[in-house]
């Protein structure tokens, strides 16, 4: 790592953000590597759409470098990009549903009931081991996160995914502490709930002994009777 590299890495928000004002792409080109992964996960948990997620984020650094000169460090740069986000994120979502119900991150969703898919998980049996199966699990969890109600899941992703602190999310979603507190909490609870049920769905075929496997003992069996005969 070069001497700039290591000194853009090193240096504080502020004086980052004048890099970038002053147009130094290697202090932007920094900045987006350290934050695509929380940006895309926030755009992606409001939109549920991968591509646009990464239009969303894309724009979104487009308007901070136009706004950079008005970041003052009253929150941490990553905040402020996420504010951006979210934003970015709400406005696409808007438009894309002029006709339909939206539902503010600002807004009241406790009455929004439970999870959205109560569906069983795709068949349990014959799943690989090792890598796969980890797959499968992060897939399980990927959908259950996007069927939490709006409200919930982009402070589900900020908090438990991107491990950010009650009043950094508070800061990023606009909203009280206190109810990210209460989302947060509601949903893991609908995570949990969602996840237990998919784990009684599995149960029913753990350790499943039909088709083949079946048909073999059953042969096997007659074939060694005949044999006695």
């Amino acid at each position: 790592m070069t001497a700039a590299l290591q000194t853009t890495e090193r240096a504080t928000d502020i004086e980052i953000a004048r890099r970038i004002e002053d147009e130094d792409r290697e202090a932007l080109r920094i900045l987006m590597r350290k934050n695509n992964q929380r940006l895309y996960r926030t755009a992606r948990s409001i939109l549920k759409d991968d591509a646009e997620a990464e239009d969303v984020v894309q724009e979104s650094y487009l308007l901070a470098y136009r706004a950079i000169h008005n970041y003052r460090g009253d929150a941490q740069l990553s905040t402020w990009l996420v504010r951006i986000v979210v934003n970015e994120a709400l406005s696409r979502l808007r438009k894309r549903k002029r006709t339909a119900e939206i539902i503010s991150l600002d807004g009241d969703a406790m009455g929004q009931g439970g999870m959205a898919a109560e569906h069983a998980a795709d068949d349990a049996a014959g799943r690989p081991e090792g890598e796969a199966m980890r797959a499968e699990t992060r897939r399980l969890l990927e959908q259950h996160i996007d069927a939490l109600p709006d409200a919930f899941r982009t402070v589900f992703l900020l908090r438990a995914v991107e491990e950010m602190t009650v009043e950094e999310t508070a800061a990023a979603l606009d909203i009280p502490t206190a109810t990210v507190r209460t989302r947060f909490f509601r949903a893991r609870s609908l995570l949990r709930e969602a996840l237990a049920r998919e784990i009684d769905f599995a149960l029913e075929d753990a350790f499943a002994f039909a088709g083949a496997r079946c048909d073999r003992i059953v042969e096997g069996v007659l074939a060694r009777l005949a044999d006695l005969r």
